[in-house]
């Protein structure tokens, strides 16, 4: 990656969305980009599954889990499933589990914190729908760049390269 978020956040002022939201940084993935695809869900992570066994082509799945501590709605499996199938990085409103796990993938992982517990499985959830977390609507389409430093969000590319 050739670019810092404080940069795209500096040279282009309102056209990029800061996440105002802190969030903890998991994966063997610093900093990454990509079209958002959106998920929204809570307290299930049955389709969260689904999403990353699908191609990700560079994508970010941005999930909207509500908010909830109560159980994780990514682990250290499905971290394995999203870097395999080209998945940029995963955000997460809510929490994941098996840090070390995840830590070892080629990933990008942000999520509100960590939770031992495994979620629900009954196939809850929306995909492709706007989700709004952290002070921000987010659409699906949108990009969203992630470094140590944050996360925003742009109706467009605006990275170089």
């Amino acid at each position: 990656m050739t670019y810092a978020v404080t940069d795209l956040c500096d040279d282009h002022g309102d056209d990029v969305r800061v996440l105002e939201c802190a969030m903890i940084a998991l994966g063997g993935v610093t900093a990454f980009h990509g079209p958002v695809k959106t998920l929204k869900t809570f307290e299930d992570n049955t389709k969260v599954r689904a999403l990353v066994e699908t191609p990700g082509e560079g994508r970010v799945l941005v999930v909207d889990g509500g908010g909830s501590r109560r159980c994780a709605l990514f682990g250290g499996n499905l971290a394995v499933l999203a870097a395999n199938n080209g998945w940029a990085g995963v955000v997460i409103n809510g929490c994941a589990r098996d840090a070390d796990e995840i830590d070892a993938e080629n990933l990008g992982l942000r999520a509100l914190g960590l939770c031992p517990r495994k979620s629900v499985k009954s196939g809850l959830g929306t995909e492709d729908v706007t989700v709004r977390f952290g002070g921000l609507t987010i659409n699906p389409g949108e990009w969203l760049y992630a470094d140590r430093d944050g996360i925003i969000i742009s109706a467009k590319p605006v990275h170089e390269g």
